[in-house]
């Protein structure tokens, strides 16, 4: 467990500061993400309007009058 939370971070944003990815590193890391999204089937979304931001914009425009 991390005790200093503000030092952690310094820490961290020191360490990507002096140990900078590679583009192919980056490239590494994206298609890792979307071969576990994949796995997990949350990507490509079941639905991909998403009916929860339909729900949210229809309560926030009510709340608008």
């Amino acid at each position: 467990m991390i005790k200093d939370v503000a030092f952690w971070k310094a820490w961290e944003r020191e360490y990507e500061r002096n140990h900078p990815l590679t583009v192919a590193q980056k490239v590494a890391i994206l298609e890792g993400t979307y071969a576990l999204a994949r796995a997990l089937r949350v990507f490509p979304p079941s639905d991909p309007e998403g009916i929860e931001l339909k729900i949210r914009l229809a309560q926030t425009l009510d709340s608008l009058r």
